[in-house]
C-alpha cells in the first residue's frame, strides 16, 4: 500500500553543520525477514535524535549496526565520515572507542566496584591505573555519584546502576552516545532524572545522543528530531514539535496516544504563535496550492492522491514550511 508521509525536517542543511551519523539505503535480513529495509538517516553533530517503534520494528537491528554489531547486508553507515560497513574487525575497534553506548540493563560487573566498572573500557585500551581511576572519579562528580566510587553494584538502585552505566559509556570520550532502551527498566520519576543527566551531558559536552526507544514520553521530553520506524522502514521523521502536532502515520499516533495534549509550553506556546502550523495548517493543507504542495518528485503525486506509484521507490521533497514526503510502494498503478 502506498504511504504518503508529510512531517517537518530539517529542510535545508544549515552552512557549517556536521554529519555524525549517515545511513543511505542500509538493508539488513535475518532469513527472509527484513530488519532493516532501505533505513536513510542524518544525524547532525550535538543534536539528541530519537528512533521510535513498537517492538520488532528494527530499532536494536539499527543501533546494533551502527556500533558495528551487526554488518548491513547493502547500503553504508558513515561514522565521522568513514564508511564502516566494510571494515574489519581490526579497523572496527578504533571507532568504537568513538562510541558510547547505554545499555537497558545496566550490565555492570557486580564483582568490581563502580569506579572500576566506569574504568573498565580504559583499562581494555592499556590506559595506566592512576589516569583511568582519576577519569572515573571526574565521571562521577558529572553523574551525581561522587560518594559511590567504592561502591558495589549491588547495594545500588536501578537509576544509580544506570548513571554508572552512562559514565562508563563516556569514559573514552566518544563522540557518539547510544541508548537502547535505557529507561525503560526505571520508574517515571527515575526516568525523568537519567533524561535531564543526558540533557545536560548533551549541553555540556557537545556529545550526539541517538536514543532508541518505544516510549514517546521519552522523546517529548529530550529528542530534538525524531525518526518513526515501522516493519524495517522509516515512515515519518521531523523535529520532535512538527511530529507531535501533527503525525501523518497510523503507527505514529498509536504510539502518541495520550502525549500530545502534554506537549511542553515552548512547544505549545511555537504551535499557537507559528501560522504555518498546527491546527490552522490543518485546515488550510486541504487547500494548498503550488510550491506548497507536498508531492512525490518520482511519479509527480500530491499528498491528497494515494494512489501507488507506477514502480518502487522512495523520494523526497522540500516544499513550502520544510515539509518532507517518504513515498513507498511495491504496487504497480
Amino acid at each position: 500500500m502506498n504511504s504518503f508521509v508529510s512531517a517537518a525536517s530539517i529542510g535545508a542543511k544549515q552552512e557549517g553543520l556536521e554529519t555524525v551519523v549517515r545511513l543511505t539505503d542500509v538493508y539488513r535480513r535475518f532469513g527472509t525477514t527484513p530488519a532493516l529495509d532501505g533505513i536513510s538517516l542524518s544525524i547532525e553533530k550535538g543534536e539528541i535524535f530519537g528512533i521510535i517503534g513498537r517492538s520488532g520494528a528494527g530499532k536494536s537491528t539499527l543501533i546494533r549496526c551502527l556500533n558495528g554489531l551487526e554488518r548491513a547486508d547493502r547500503g553504508e553507515i558513515h561514522i565521522e565520515g568513514r564508511n564502516i560497513t566494510g571494515l574489519g574487525e581490526r579497523n572496527l575497534q578504533p571507532l568504537r572507542r568513538r562510541i558510547g553506548m547505554i545499555f537497558q540493563h545496566f550490565n555492570l560487573l557486580s564483582a568490581k566496584t563502580v569506579e572500576e566498572n566506569i574504568a573498565l573500557p580504559l583499562k581494555i585500551e592499556g590506559v595506566a591505573k592512576a589516569e583511568r581511576l582519576n577519569r572515573a572519579r571526574e565521571l562521577l562528580d558529572l553523574v551525581g555519584l561522587s560518594d559511590k566510587a567504592k561502591a558495589y553494584p549491588a547495594s545500588l538502585s536501578g537509576g544509580q546502576k544506570q548513571r554508572v552505566g552512562i559514565a562508563r559509556a563516556l569514559a573514552a570520550r566518544p563522540a557518539l552516545l547510544l541508548s537502547d532502551e535505557a529507561t525503560s527498566a526505571l520508574d517515571p520519576e527515575t526516568t525523568r532524572s537519567i533524561l535531564s543527566l543526558l540533557k545536560d551531558i548533551n549541553r555540556t559536552l557537545g556529545l550526539t545522543v541517538v536514543l532508541i526507544t518505544h516510549e514517546m514520553e521519552v522523546i517529548r521530553t529530550i529528542a530534538d528530531r525524531v525518526a518513526v520506524i515501522d516493519a524495517g522502514k522509516v515512515v515519518e521523521e521531523g523535529q520532535v514539535w512538527s511530529v507531535f502536532a501533527n503525525p501523518q502515520t497510523a503507527i505514529t499516533k498509536s504510539l502518541l496516544g495520550g502525549i500530545r495534549p502534554q506537549l511542553p509550553d515552548h512547544i505549545a506556546a511555537r504551535l499557537s504563535h507559528d501560522r504555518g502550523w498546527g491546527s490552522d495548517h490543518q485546515r488550510r493543507s486541504r487547500r494548498v496550492r503550488g510550491a506548497g504542495r507536498t508531492f512525490c518528485r518520482s511519479c509527480g503525486r500530491t499528498a491528497a492522491r494515494v494512489s501507488p506509484c507506477s514502480w518502487r521507490h522512495r523520494s523526497y521533497s522540500k516544499p513550502a514550511r520544510g515539509k518532507i514526503l517518504h513515498c513507498h510502494s511495491d504496487a504497480q498503478s
